[in-house]
């Protein structure tokens, strides 16, 4: 496993993270993404990052998923457009020489619509190999988001971890929470208390309604934007990063 102060800039290079810092993430380039987490993210001026793949039905459905079009426009608006590679396959031994041209499919279309190569990367499916991790590296990863696997099972009760950048790898940063079907304000209050020393802590929606196109029931819209309100309110720093300001 690689150290993290091989993989990042010099201290002098880097801006100063902020306390109780706050990444949200949104994976699998989902319509409502759009729709409905865009306008509440502009409202309250905060920063996210969209891991986008044209897995699943993207290139059919565009009922469920975003256009390239859209995706563009997020990038326009200043949000992050990272890595979730063209078709959404976990990386496993079996795959894993595909793995630089799963990335470059993804970096070509952004070319296309004039976003800058992606520099962060999420895990399909969050299962990790380190036979990924010098392909990253290769690819020019500077991050990348995992799950809670292989610490847990894959579960949405909030069982993640904070990130400590001086100590953890940053090719390996983990969700300190997948939001899950059931979780409420409560559930999420004490999600950001659990890891209240952690430096970063990294939120992960796969969806934005109800029904989770994939067939799991996840939080209902509203749940969502008194979420995010209740960030804006105080709780957590105000500076809310996408990756390539961290």
């Amino acid at each position: 496993m690689y150290k993290a102060a091989e993989k990042i800039a010099p201290k002098d290079t880097l801006e100063k993270i902020p306390d109780k810092l706050v990444v949200l993430t949104f994976d699998d380039a989902v319509a409502s993404q759009y729709t409905f987490v865009r306008p509440i993210l502009k409202q309250y001026g905060f920063s996210a990052t969209f891991f986008i793949t044209e897995g699943f039905t993207f290139r059919t459905n565009k009922e469920d998923y975003l256009t390239w079009e859209q995706i563009a426009t997020l990038n326009n608006d200043g949000f992050e457009i990272g890595n979730h590679t063209q078709d959404h396959e976990s990386i496993t031994r079996e795959n894993v020489d595909k793995l630089s041209e799963q990335i470059q499919a993804i970096n070509d279309r952004c070319k296309e619509y004039g976003i800058p190569k992606t520099i962060s990367f999420a895990y399909p499916g969050n299962f990790v190999l380190a036979e990924a991790l010098p392909i990253l590296s290769r690819e020019g990863i500077i991050w990348a988001r995992r799950g809670d696997m292989p610490e847990h099972e894959l579960n949405y009760d909030g069982k993640g971890f904070g990130y400590e950048p001086t100590i953890d790898d940053p090719l390996l940063i983990p969700a300190t929470g997948i939001v899950g079907p059931t979780w409420t304000l409560d559930d999420f209050k004490k999600l950001l208390q659990k890891h209240v020393m952690a430096r970063l802590q990294f939120l992960l929606f796969m969806e934005s309604q109800t029904v989770n196109i994939h067939g799991v029931i996840q939080a209902p819209k509203i749940s969502i934007c008194i979420w995010i309100i209740y960030i804006q309110k105080g709780f957590v720093s105000l500076q809310y990063g996408i990756f390539q300001n961290i």
